[in-house]
């Protein structure tokens, strides 16, 4: 006799679930991740054949290995022991606190994005904003270093846009690992800059077991030979100026630095400008600490950017934003640096604000001399003066030979001076920083700052030229 056994609807539901669940845990699961690992495997074997810098094992490494490594270092240990006792609470709960910082900070390096992915959209969205150039490049060097040796790339922060510029022109040479601000703590924009190999860092964290992990993280990349990009001025820039250095983050990389073992670190100054950086009028309310915009006026701005690119683009006067352009300056090795300073190289390095100083100011001497900052730079000097286009252009000649005769880097688009200069009026008028009038260029009063803003980023270049007799003049009047 045949007999039906019933069950609920949900039952059987529950059940088909969880066989799904077990195929994919089993099946599926194990056979995606041998699939992307052997990719992974393949582009890191390929890409390491044409890197200067090929890529450390550090950064292939399980991220959990690395957070457990972090959280049972031995100075991470014995602090928590000391705060333990000082604040008078449980040991567990220190150590839960160091994991969460530990997880915030680790990333979780992926090959397949950063050199596929992430360079691919890096490459569009910095072509889609500017004429991107290399202006020049001293790394012939960076072949030849040992494994063992830390590379630092110091750089000079000008625009949120440095990450992507940076990352991209410097992908034939290495995959750089950034310190980024809170700013980027937000989906998916986190998660993306964890694959890419970037590490979190609060900056005004006075939680001196915080600290302690940022620094343990940040010493054991740099033995671990991981690459690491670094803003010395410690933020972005307010006022275009150069800012000068914090000790932070160089401080915990060259922290117990032996001039005599086996590690070298070399640092790699790096330049970077642009003729428009994007959150320029942003970054000057933050300077005269004006009080935010709202989101929604944000959000309007951002739409009138959109549409007048959009619509440039159609009448086809779109320029992009300029010109953005990088140099990578000589490297210089920490021992020899000691050494030909007349550091004492008998024991750890304990100072390093003299250090930072000079690698601001080889950040400095290699900053692009670009069009807009050239323009800027003599309009700023005289600026209630109705400049003919004539007269511009006699100025701004006579400041960049200047500038290329005490040795400093200009880039000058189709190797056509007039051109270049041409470049740099036609960015402000079409920002309609300058007013153009029956020939005459004059400053738009409402964006004086704007137009100080972009002179500026060469200031400590021009500071350092000779008086003209004129200058002599005019300063002796004042």
């Amino acid at each position: 006799m045949n007999s039906t056994i019933e069950m609920p609807l949900w039952t059987a539901l529950l059940a088909l679930l969880l066989a799904a669940l077990w195929l994919l845990q089993h099946f599926l699961l194990p056979s995606a991740r041998w699939f992307f690992r052997r990719r992974a495997n393949t582009v890191i074997d390929e890409v390491n054949t044409r890197l200067a810098l090929k890529i450390p094992s550090f950064k292939l490494t399980r991220r959990e290995v690395l957070i457990d490594r972090l959280c049972y270092h031995p100075e991470i240990m014995s602090l928590t022991d000391e705060l333990s006792a000082e604040r008078q609470v449980t040991r567990e709960v220190l150590m839960a606190e160091v994991k969460t910082y530990a997880q915030e900070i680790v990333p979780a390096f992926n090959a397949l994005l950063y050199f596929k992915s992430a360079y691919w959209l890096a490459r569009k969205l910095v072509h889609g904003l500017y004429r991107v150039r290399l202006g020049f490049a001293e790394d012939q060097e960076l072949a030849e270093l040992d494994e063992k040796t830390s590379v630092v790339f110091l750089m000079n922060h000008r625009s949120n846009m440095d990450y992507i510029v940076a990352t991209y022109l410097a992908a034939e040479r290495t995959a750089l690992s950034y310190a980024v601000g809170e700013w980027a703590r937000i989906w998916p924009l986190q998660q993306l800059i964890r694959f890419m190999g970037g590490y979190f860092v609060r900056r005004d964290s006075g939680d001196p077991l915080y600290r302690k992990v940022l620094e343990i993280y940040v010493q054991m990349a740099a033995q671990g030979g991981v690459p690491q990009a670094v803003f010395p001025e410690g933020r972005l820039s307010r006022d275009g100026k150069l800012g000068a250095p914090k000790l932070g983050l160089l401080g915990y990389i060259t922290k117990g630095f032996d001039p005599q073992g086996d590690r070298d670190i070399v640092f790699i100054p790096v330049g970077i400008n642009y003729d428009r950086v994007l959150e320029d009028r942003s970054l000057l309310r933050a300077a005269e600490k004006k009080p935010r915009r709202a989101k929604f006026a944000t959000l309007i701005t951002f739409g009138a950017f959109a549409g007048k690119n959009i619509w440039q683009a159609i009448i086809g006067r779109r320029y992009r934003n300029g010109y953005a352009c990088v140099n990578f300056g000589k490297p210089v090795f920490l021992k020899q640096w000691l050494s030909e300073g007349g550091y004492d190289t008998t024991g750890p390095l304990t100072n390093v604000e003299p250090l930072a100083n000079d690698m601001m100011t080889r950040i400095g001497n290699i900053t692009p001399v670009l069009p807009v900052a050239l323009v800027a730079t003599v309009i700023a000097q005289n600026p209630t003066v109705a400049w003919s286009e004539l007269e511009l252009k006699a100025a701004v000649f006579d400041l960049l030979a200047q500038l290329e005769e005490h040795g400093y880097r200009a880039y000058i688009p189709r190797g056509n001076r007039d051109y270049a200069v041409t470049v740099g009026i036609r960015m402000l008028v079409l920002r309609r920083v300058l007013h153009s009038a029956n020939g005459l260029y004059k400053v738009n009063p409402d964006d004086q700052l704007l137009l100080q803003y972009y002179a500026n980023s060469i200031a400590h270049l021009v500071e350092r030229l000779p008086l003209s007799d004129q200058q002599i003049t005019e300063l002796a009047g004042t």
